[in-house]
């Protein structure tokens, strides 16, 4: 008992009181609100982007989720996502400054035109993600006998229904595509003057495409690159296509017509097709760019 008494008559009288685990200190506490007014005034720059899913394999948003934490950077520095069918919860659509589309429209549907329509009403800018809703991909050849819904027979992209500002085409795109994108839009309405001259070069080719219309098949790889001297024979074109419908003879690319189900990711991935030299020229600050937001 007297050794007992003596510990902690020491412990009590000679070491300073120490504080239960988990109370902070008046240091952590002095730090709290610069931590708050940080994180609200990143929260504040965001922008609002909707993700739109129509009719399609979700093999875009899986590409999407492929840029792992990258993604979770996006989500937690630039952009507040307002709807997502696999993420968020929400019943109505609000009013977004980007709605990301993925698929295409069933006509026979009026849930998906009307949801279509009210997403061009709602959002500022409309992206196509992927080749259903760029050019319709594989279900424009869709012609009904669904065992649930065989009334269901006719899709189009949405480019058919409404006003598309931007394409990102491919089946799917890749997810570096699709992250650059990102973060060049929101430098375009967030960023300084030099970051949204910079974020206007990349997207512009992009914005072409949208103009470009609904249509799209290795014969356009053919007709603008090939026939025209442009192709240099690196094969990119036969490693995007999904269906291995382009193949390599002699150094140039060979269209199997009947195999093409008309994406676009071939001509989405040729270097000599749509992008510009303004691009080729900022490549080097695009990265430095991206790279740097993403940190």
């Amino acid at each position: 008992m007297g050794l007992l008494s003596r510990v902690f008559t020491r412990n009590t009288s000679d070491v300073s009181p120490r504080k239960p685990a988990g109370v902070k200190t008046d240091a952590a506490v002095k730090t709290k609100p610069e931590l708050t007014n940080k994180e609200e005034k990143i929260v504040a720059d965001k922008i609002e982007v909707g993700y739109v899913h129509m009719s399609g394999c979700t093999g875009c948003l899986v590409s999407f989720a492929d840029n792992y934490d990258k993604l979770f950077t996006i989500l937690d520095r630039y952009v507040e996502l307002c709807s997502c069918l696999a993420l968020i919860d929400a019943r109505h659509m609000d009013t977004m400054d980007i709605a990301i589309v993925e698929g295409s429209v069933c006509i026979q549907d009026k849930l998906s035109v009307d949801e279509i329509k009210e997403t061009r009403e709602k959002a500022g800018i409309v992206v196509a993600l992927g080749g259903c809703a760029c050019y319709g991909n594989i279900t424009r050849f869709c012609r009904g006998g669904q065992q649930n819904q065989p009334q269901l027979e006719s899709f189009v992209p949405i480019g058919d229904l409404i006003k598309v500002d931007v394409y990102i085409p491919g089946c799917a795109p890749t997810p570096q595509q699709i992250r650059n994108v990102c973060v060049m839009a929101y430098l375009l309405l967030r960023g300084n003057n030099e970051q949204k001259e910079l974020a206007t070069k990349y997207l512009t080719p992009l914005m072409k495409l949208a103009q470009g219309g609904t249509e799209a098949c290795g014969c356009d790889l053919m007709s603008n690159v090939i026939n025209q001297g442009l192709c240099m024979g690196c094969g990119s074109c036969s490693a995007s296509c999904p269906v291995r419908a382009i193949t390599m003879e002699y150094g140039k690319p060979n269209i199997e017509r009947d195999l093409c189900i008309k994406c676009g990711a071939c001509y989405a991935q040729c270097p000599r097709s749509f992008f510009n030299t303004e691009i080729i020229s900022q490549y080097e600050a695009i990265e430095d760019a991206v790279k740097g937001a993403l940190q």
